[in-house]
Order: structure tokens, then C-alpha cells, then sequence
């Protein structure tokens, strides 16, 4: 007979998003679709695959000003789920990483400890298992679910906000005679 798994769901998205931005007076929740080229950017700065081109970005505001994104990354472990929700700066370095459900069991779950040593990370080669992240014994699946999960989070907000504020360029001016 096989043993019975044990699903956890410990934050619900509205739940997460709550805690991700605690000071915030709003959140805007922006659903995109990403084309072919910036998949592959994602993809590329990544080092891992997107299971979907669907991507929602959250971002908190006080003030009008920009406080902070999430991203909640869902992949397979090993043959089970995981959420967790990515929430980083304004200039996207990771402020903290809340997993919201595991479904694998419970002892691959990695403990808040070693979720803590992503915190004020940001893309860069080192941020890898074996580089400025290390692995949990036991673990190895999980730690590098979410590692490349993290990576993946902060890969979109190079793409999707920094790539879009240099799309954007600075103000222009109005042409001379023009009102």
C-alpha cells in the first residue's frame, strides 16, 4: 500500500501577496504574455526553462512610488509541485522568498534558514547551488528547484521591467513650436 502524500498549501496568492507588501497602499497585478525573443532573454539570463509564457507581476505602491515586485514561480520538484513567491526591491534584489504550497514530502521541504540566503541577491553568475547558494543535504531537488526558480524571477524583472523602462527612454521633449 503507498504511503499517503501530504499536500501544503500555506499561503494562498492573495495571503502571499499581503505579506509581500505590507506597507503598500495599492498593488497592481499585471498579467503579460511573453513573446518569442523575450522567452529566450528569460531563458538565456535564466540558465532554466519557463513552463509557461504566462507571467504575472505584481507590484506595490506608496505614495506612488514603486516599493517592490513579486513573482510566484510553479514547477515540479521531482514529480510534485511547488509554489513560491519571489518578492524583490525596487531595483530587483531579492527582499525575501515565501513558499506558498509544497506538495513533494515534507522533509524536502527547505527549511527558512536556507531560504534567507537569498535575500538581497540579485542575477549574477554566482547565484547558483555551489556558488553564493548552498545545497541542502537530502535536498538537492528541491534547492535546485528553487534556485533556478529565483533566477527565473529575477531573469523576468531584467526583461519585463528593467527592458521596459529602457524602452521607454527619458521624457521628450515637445518639438520647438509645438504646444
Amino acid at each position: 500500500m503507498a504511503a499517503p502524500v501530504e499536500a501544503k498549501v500555506f499561503y494562498s496568492r492573495s495571503e502571499a501577496v499581503e505579506l509581500a507588501f505590507p506597507d503598500a497602499e495599492r498593488v497592481e497585478t499585471k498579467t503579460l504574455i511573453l513573446d518569442g525573443a523575450q522567452t529566450q532573454r528569460v531563458e538565456a539570463l535564466a540558465q532554466a526553462p519557463l513552463e509557461s509564457k504566462l507571467i504575472t507581476l505584481y507590484t506595490g505602491y506608496r505614495n506612488d512610488r514603486v516599493i517592490g515586485y513579486a513573482l510566484i514561480d510553479i514547477h515540479t520538484v521531482r514529480t510534485l509541485p511547488e509554489a513560491f513567491m519571489v518578492v524583490l526591491s525596487p531595483a530587483g534584489e531579492v527582499r525575501s522568498l515565501r513558499v506558498l504550497a509544497f506538495y513533494e514530502p515534507e522533509e524536502y521541504l527547505p527549511p527558512e534558514r536556507w531560504l534567507n540566503q537569498f535575500e538581497k541577491q540579485v542575477l549574477s553568475d554566482e547565484l547558483r547551488l555551489r556558488g553564493r547558494i548552498h545545497g541542502i543535504a537530502g535536498a538537492t531537488l528541491s534547492s535546485r528547484a528553487i534556485t533556478s526558480g529565483v533566477r527565473r524571477a529575477l531573469a523576468l524583472f531584467e526583461v519585463l521591467v528593467k527592458g521596459a523602462a529602457k524602452a521607454e527612454g527619458p521624457p521628450r521633449s515637445p518639438a520647438p513650436g509645438t504646444p
